[in-house]
């Protein structure tokens, strides 16, 4: 399938979710997450419109900027080891799995500019995924006043990978419950406004209890692997 095809697919699926809540279609960005594809396929999906690309991964990322440059938005949406900050920090425009004290110190400290992060939470609590627990985030971010090169822009989950709707709406709506109670403390430096959460299987579920941001791959560029 072309991407062209499936993105019209995905931007139908993200219409109907968004009417079924009474939200805009224009409040969701939607993030190609072109990880285990070509740099042609990166291409592709570029050419088709889609204007943020996700990558986990600092060969992968640096491979497809030198091919696109800026041409699309760029998001680190991987762990991120901190002895890998500085290679990839200038390439960049948000970090999607800020979960530690120690990867703040070296995003700040490398950074020429301000940051966009998300704090990655595991809300189903499993023991594959990375990121906070909910009850430990709130301290978290408090800790983050002194980055001054850090701007927390929002909230990142990824949900268990089940069809049990009632377990993934649960996941989300905790995420959600979560930025609202942040939002609360008005930080200047943590707004909090996005919440990234919802991928291929789950992203219409996702919008409909509040992602701001979607991470699709294969469903939109497929999978090389």
């Amino acid at each position: 399938m072309l991407v062209r095809d499936n993105l019209n697919e995905i931007q139908k699926a993200v219409e109907a979710a968004c009417q079924k809540v009474n939200r805009a279609k224009d409040d969701i960005t939607l993030i190609a997450v072109t990880k285990y594809v070509t740099i042609e396929r990166a291409e592709e999906a570029v050419e088709a419109g889609v204007l943020h690309l996700g990558e986990n991964r600092e060969e992968g990322l640096l491979a497809k900027y030198e091919a696109l440059k800026d041409k699309p938005v760029w998001h680190f949406i991987g762990s991120l080891q901190t002895r890998k900050v500085k290679n990839i920090i200038d390439y960049v425009d948000y970090i999607h799995s800020l979960d530690r004290i120690s990867l703040a110190k070296e995003i700040h400290k490398r950074a020429n500019k301000k940051i966009k992060c998300f704090v990655q939470v595991n809300v189903s609590q499993e023991e594959s995924k990375h990121g906070l627990a909910a009850n430990e985030v709130v301290d978290f971010i408090k800790e983050l006043a002194p980055f001054t090169n850090i701007e927390v822009v929002g909230l990142m989950t990824m949900a268990p990978f089940t069809e049990d709707e009632t377990m993934l709406r649960n996941c989300f709506r905790t995420l959600k419950e979560l930025q609202q109670t942040i939002q609360q403390l008005s930080f200047k430096y943590a707004p909090c406004r996005e919440l990234s959460m919802g991928m291929s299987n789950d992203y219409s579920i996702a919008i409909e209890e509040g992602a701001t941001m979607i991470r699709i791959g294969t469903a939109l560029v497929g999978n090389d692997k």
